[in-house]
């Protein structure tokens, strides 16, 4: 038996061998057609549905909406004042601390008043004798009046006596001023406020000594704070004084209402914007200064607008339109939109037309959805139905048409 005998018998069998793999292999599709046709035939007659959570949803309504511009910036005190020493000296009391109450004239400081006593002193002293000189010359412009008038002197000598009354009377009114600045500057060792407030500073302990002018400390108001925030020179046209602000501060579970209460005539250097100043009541003092807010200044309001949430509205070549749930089907429906502006529960955009009332829609573009799909909603923490249209609504959101049943409904997973 030779080789090449051996490599002619290992080709026919070869052959053969591939023959009979074609063959079973369409013999095995033509018994598989049927299957699955019957496949696809129930697809086609049972479409998808597409399953939503409650808060996937949203019923449209009548409600305040408001078109509003964004403010943000830093809180502080309508009223505040820097306490500073009037006279210089040594500290002896501080009676205040941070964030102790105070009432307008209560006492804060005291200054060493011993140099200051001692110039009262010399100045009432000083007031004395120029006013025991004023009687001399009073008595003597009396009784050379006297001699006058009797001729036994000259008018000259007259006048001269009522000169040195007139001087006597000068100098008794510059020691009365002078005794009235040393009071002042007494009085001036006593540091008090100037209005009712909180301190937010202590500058200055016992025992140091201070210039005139010299800060001591700061008292604020909270009373009535501001809202100093900067606007772009392209907004502030719409800006006017008394304009309604809604004002969110962290920290405050709550919103605080405030008002415009004056525009800077002038832009910043720099961002070119200008500056808004926002006036709010705060009669419990919980805000406190320098606290930053982030505020809604309404510029136009609706007080009873039907409106969607902005993220429902879908646009296609100009035209709007939201997906509804009618009769537990997608219906696809061509809206009319108002104004933008943000309504209780976020950004909302008025219709007009297209919907009323009651009506229930998406709130969000979850990607591929048809007109006319099915539509199951799921209790939060319910099971999720059996059937094999399902399709979760977060692959929807992905952009994932619904896939095709298996074709044997007995193996198909249980719930989502």
């Amino acid at each position: 038996m030779t080789l090449s005998f051996l490599k002619r018998r290992w080709l026919r069998w070869t052959l053969l061998a591939v023959v009979l793999l074609v063959a079973a292999a369409m013999l095995l599709k033509k018994r598989g057609a049927p299957d699955a046709a019957k496949t696809a035939a129930a697809a086609s007659a049972a479409p998808s549905a597409m399953e939503f959570l409650p808060g996937d949803l949203y019923t449209v309504g009548s409600g305040e909406l408001r078109q509003v511009l964004p403010l943000s910036g830093a809180l502080r005190a309508l009223n505040q004042a820097s306490v500073k020493a009037r006279v210089a000296g040594e500290v002896q009391q501080v009676l205040v601390r941070e964030g102790e109450a105070v009432k307008e004239g209560q006492v804060l400081a005291r200054i060493d008043a011993a140099d200051y006593q001692a110039k009262v002193d010399q100045a009432r002293g000083a007031l004395v004798a120029s006013q025991g000189q004023l009687d001399i010359a009073t008595q003597t412009r009396n009784n050379n009046q006297t001699l006058l008038d009797r001729g036994f002197i000259s008018r000259n000598a007259f006048d001269t006596a009522a000169s040195q009354f007139d001087i006597a009377r000068a100098n008794v009114d510059s020691a009365r001023g002078a005794l009235e600045v040393a009071r002042k500057a007494l009085s001036d060792t006593v540091v008090r406020t100037p209005m009712n407030g909180l301190i937010s500073a202590r500058n200055v302990q016992p025992g140091e000594k201070v210039a005139v002018d010299g800060k001591l400390l700061d008292v604020v108001d909270l009373s009535q704070m501001e809202l100093e925030a900067p606007v772009p020179t392209n907004d502030i046209l719409k800006v006017q004084v008394g304009q309604e602000v809604q004002v969110a501060v962290e920290g405050l579970p709550q919103k605080v209402a405030g008002r415009v209460a004056r525009i800077n005539p002038a832009t910043q250097s720099g961002s070119r914007s200008i500056m808004v100043y926002v006036r709010v009541d705060n009669p419990q003092g919980l805000l406190r200064a320098g606290m930053f807010a982030d505020a809604s200044l309404t510029l136009e309001k609706k007080a009873q607008a039907l409106s969607a949430p902005a993220t429902a509205i879908q646009v296609e070549d100009g035209n709007a339109y939201v997906y509804a749930i009618e009769n537990g089907a997608l219906a696809r429906r061509p809206v009319v939109t108002g104004m933008q502006g943000r309504a209780g529960d976020g950004n909302a955009v008025e219709i007009v037309s297209g919907l009323a009332a009651g009506a229930q829609i998406v709130r969000a573009n979850l990607g591929i959805m048809r007109d006319g799909t099915p539509v199951r909603v799921l209790q939060p923490g319910g099971a999720a139905p059996t059937t094999s249209a399902a399709i979760p609504a977060q692959a929807a959101q992905a952009g994932i048409a619904p896939p095709a049943p298996p074709a044997n409904p007995s193996t198909q997973p249980q719930g989502r």
